[in-house]
């Protein structure tokens, strides 16, 4: 162990025992873009545990703070001196008042085979590389205390045991357009801990429009192990291929296309499944509705880096036209809770007569109040109504 190492380990023995993600708050970061990847923001404004909606990402802060983060490739050169691999996302933190002592950085290992004893955290600098002996593994995050900001990521050691791991079957697809019926659906396995919205900007950069189809993506793969898609359908109008592919478990960074699936017939429905090569056990088996990738496409455009103040503005009619009551009413009881709105402001959103003026006057008192107030209204909304979020363009 070197000296860091052990100077790190000290560090997490002497901080106080929060590592329970079942008390943090969730919060939705404000997103920008510089080119090259997004950028996340957090404003803490008390002390506390938060969870990162976007990336599972959990802080610990022991007070008010500004956090951005972004995912950063690995230096893949550097980690095999090492006889590292990467476990995970590299995000590069940086928090100016120096606020986050700890941090929670999500895993995909499943704990029961012991795989978790070869985890450790590499901590990138301008000097050099560490490795940190994590403060504590749960079953879905490494834990670990921190004093100085730059670029973190989960490791394993190169030689561990290839033990099968918690995984992600993406879909991704590229509808007809007329004349021609032929539509595709990209496949991808990756990692359980990779960041979605990465995979989805980074795709986006290279593949151009492509729908994102959500559905349950989770099951469990053997790295380096080989995997058929095949397609319950008795019909020549789909093809598969290729035949077999490898679940690379270094996937955290280039998320290419595992299986493409070519639907030369406009489809609504088609069922899929997984199955090892080797015992052709089913692994993953899902009905995908293609037809709904049409209703997921955002009624409003999303404007990376936009303020939030002008996000809101941009999509004011759609969100007055298309919210809820009983939504509009816990944002409401949220925006006073935070102090977004004061009680005056409330009692005046309660006497509308109408949904559309109760959602006019809501949307209009929070983006007259600024960025922050405005990013506040949009987490918010998001976590009261994902679906309506995803429509709006605001995730």
């Amino acid at each position: 162990m070197n000296s860091k190492e052990h100077t790190q380990r000290k560090q997490s023995q002497s901080l106080p025992d929060v590592t329970s993600q079942d008390s943090s708050e969730r919060f939705m970061p404000e997103i920008s873009d510089d080119g090259n990847s997004e950028i996340y923001r957090f404003q803490c404004t008390s002390p506390g545990l938060y969870q990162c909606s976007v990336t599972g990402l959990v802080f610990y802060m022991e007070g008010e703070g500004d956090v951005t983060y972004r995912i950063v490739h690995w230096d893949w050169r550097l980690l095999a001196q090492h006889h590292k691999k990467p476990a995970g996302p590299l995000f590069d933190i940086r928090c100016q008042q120096q606020s986050v002592c700890q941090l929670h950085l999500p895993h995909c290992e499943i704990r029961s085979t012991g795989a978790c004893q070869f985890l450790s955290v590499a901590h990138v600098t301008d000097e050099g590389t560490d490795f940190i002996l994590p403060h504590e593994i749960t079953e879905t995050h490494v834990v670990i205390n921190i004093t100085g900001f730059s670029a973190y990521g989960n490791v394993k050691d190169e030689d561990s045991p290839s033990d099968p791991i918690r995984a992600a079957v993406l879909l991704f697809y590229t509808p007809p357009v007329d004349p021609d019926p032929t539509s595709f659906l990209h496949v991808l396995l990756l990692p359980g801990n990779v960041v979605i919205r990465d995979v989805q900007y980074q795709r986006r950069k290279i593949n151009g429009v492509e729908m994102y189809i959500k559905t349950p993506p989770h099951c469990k793969l053997q790295p380096n192990q080989e995997y058929k898609l095949l397609s319950s359908h008795k019909n020549r109008s789909i093809r598969i291929q290729p035949k077999k592919g490898e679940f690379d478990i270094l996937n955290y960074q280039n998320y290419f296309t595992t299986f493409e699936v070519i639907l030369k017939q406009i489809m609504k429905t088609i069922k899929l499944l997984l199955s090892d090569s080797n015992t052709s056990s089913c692994v993953w088996k899902r009905r995908i509705y293609l037809s709904s990738a049409a209703i997921g496409t955002p009624l409003v455009q999303s404007v990376v880096g936009l303020p939030s103040d002008k996000h809101l503005f941009s999509i004011r009619k759609a969100f007055i036209d298309r919210v809820s009551g009983p939504v509009l009413k816990s944002l409401l009881d949220r925006l006073l809770e935070k102090r977004v709105i004061n009680d005056t402001e409330k009692e005046e959103a309660d006497a509308k007569q109408s949904k559309h003026k109760m959602a006019s006057f809501v949307i209009d008192t929070v983006r007259k109040k600024g960025e922050r107030a405005s990013s506040e209204m949009i987490t918010f909304l998001c976590e009261e109504d994902q679906y309506l979020s995803e429509t709006l363009g605001l995730m």
